[in-house]
């Protein structure tokens, strides 16, 4: 089987791939401005299809119940997602414009091998703990805590790390015993729909376990945010989003999990290697045009050497010039959208509007006459009262701020909405480790160490998010407990 064979994406309903109610819509290469092809386009009346047959697979089967199934599954899915590796590796760089070093790891294979920590994680797991027997109110009891599926479960995803995403939010939440409606992003719709083809195929998921719906309009995702079938919605995106996502699922006190936006710091204390740092920070912001939620697009610097620092990281950025995803060579590939590409243009005019300037970059690279490219970008001038400070950009621009030692670099850090990550680099580990314990936020790195892996939590502080993704952890969110007084003579 080839994948998406025919350039046409359909919806997954109840165990079907079925078109959409409301036609289609395309999807377009990002690098070259491309139609790529179609995707199904959900209407209204889909979506309350797939959640009422993700409704009735949760209540009228035994999905929830049955591990060695739900393990069995998983597995199928992963066997056929790296059976199709490379022409997933295709579609990525063509449809996310992810560049092709990006997805031997977090752009793709690394999600697929993923997979195998909740398999594992179901198949191991104490679904039940004996609490032993006590006697409260002076009534002989034997105490047990049970860990169920919450139900049926949405996940709204967004359009960078596509596969991440989906597969970390699908692989726990089934894993977990629940079922599954999916609305990816519009710009990737054929990343989340191809998971379609591959359940149908190769898996013995049931039907209405797991449910893919596309669609152009953002209003068919807040549905499942509203629908009072849905026990729980999983989120990545915008913190206004979230915030949205937050008050639909009020009325019914639905769980919600946020994992939103960012405006992470690297911290280079004084005693750092300058250069070594600020070159990183600036690889780092540059990477898949600065399309992560984590990455860290404050570099915060001693005052003293605050024009070597800019230097240093107009150095490393100003070469890492936007190319073609598919170049195994490129680090910045393009924008996913004309409207993505605009909205961090006007942050790069509001940033020398209130007084900075450009160490490099600063626009539309001129030797690229189609695609949503903009050139990584270092800002310097600013303090962090800018607006380019403050707000989250996700496209390739890093602003550089001084700090005056450890407490303002800190007090910098945390001045932020945000709480998602921060990098701290001092060859001090001591020193590090004490600065990174002030951090509020929720991933730190120190000196360049890796804290993405299937087995460690994600998630962030304040308006980051709530709850955590990955890990056990995340396992554990699409989890009820309930506990289990048994009287005994």
């Amino acid at each position: 089987m080839a994948i998406l064979a025919d350039g046409e994406s359909l919806l997954l309903i109840d165990g079907e791939l079925v078109a959409g109610g409301s036609g289609t819509f395309p999807t377009l290469n990002p690098a070259t401005e491309e139609t790529l092809g179609i995707a199904a386009n959900a209407s209204a009346d889909d979506m309350g299809a797939a959640i009422g047959a993700a409704r009735r697979a949760f209540d009228d089967t035994g999905w929830s119940t049955d591990v060695d199934l739900r393990v069995r599954c998983l597995r199928q899915l992963q066997d056929a997602l790296t059976k199709h590796t490379e022409e997933l590796r295709e579609l990525t760089m063509a449809e996310v414009g992810a560049p092709r070093m990006l997805t031997s790891a977090a752009q793709l294979e690394g999600p697929i091998a993923d997979l195998s920590f909740s398999a594992d994680t179901a198949e191991n797991y104490s679904w039940r703990t004996d609490l032993g027997v006590a006697s409260p109110m002076g009534i002989k009891t034997r105490r047990t805590v049970a860990r169920e599926a919450i139900g049926v479960v949405g996940a709204i995803t967004p359009w960078n790390f596509p596969h991440q995403i989906n597969l970390a939010k699908i692989g726990p939440a089934l894993a977990a015993g629940n079922t599954v409606v999916l609305k990816p992003a519009p710009d990737t719709p054929w990343c989340a729909a191809v998971l379609g083809e591959l359940v149908t195929e190769h898996t013995d998921i049931p039907p209405g376990v797991f449910n893919i719906v596309t669609s152009a309009d953002h209003g068919v995702g807040a549905l499942l945010s509203r629908d009072p079938r849905v026990d729980m919605v999983s989120f990545t995106g915008s913190t206004a989003t979230g915030r949205a996502v937050m008050a639909d699922g009020a009325p019914t006190i639905k769980k919600v999990f946020l994992e939103l936006g960012g405006k992470s710091a690297f911290l280079v204390l004084d005693d750092a290697d300058l250069a070594g740092a600020c070159s990183m920070a600036a690889f780092t912001a540059s990477m898949h045009a600065g399309q992560g939620c984590a990455i860290t697009t404050r570099l915060l610097v001693p005052r003293a050497r605050y024009d070597e620092a800019v230097g240093a990281a107009a150095a490393t950025m100003g070469g890492l010039r936007p190319g073609d995803p598919t170049d195994p060579g490129t680090v910045c590939g393009p924008l996913i959208s004309a409207r993505q590409r605009d909205r961090v243009q006007g942050y790069l005019d509001s940033a020398i509007a209130e007084g900075g300037r450009f160490a490099c970059g600063g626009g539309c690279p001129a030797d690229r006459q189609s695609g949503f490219f903009i050139e990584p970008t270092v800002i310097a001038g600013l303090d962090n009262s800018a607006t380019v400070s403050r707000e989250e950009i996700f496209g390739p621009v890093l602003t550089v701020i001084a700090h005056d030692g450890d407490d303002d670099a800190v007090r910098i850090a945390n001045d932020s909405p945000y709480g998602l990550s921060g990098t701290v680099f001092s060859p001090d580990l001591e020193r590090a480790d004490a600065v990174a314990a002030r951090l509020r936020v929720g991933t730190v790195n120190i000196n360049g160490g890796v804290w993405y892996s299937a087995d460690m939590p994600f998630g962030g502080y304040k308006q980051s998010g709530i709850g955590r993704e990955m890990g056990l952890a995340g396992f554990e969110e699409y989890l009820e407990i309930k506990s289990i007084a048994t009287a005994v003579s």
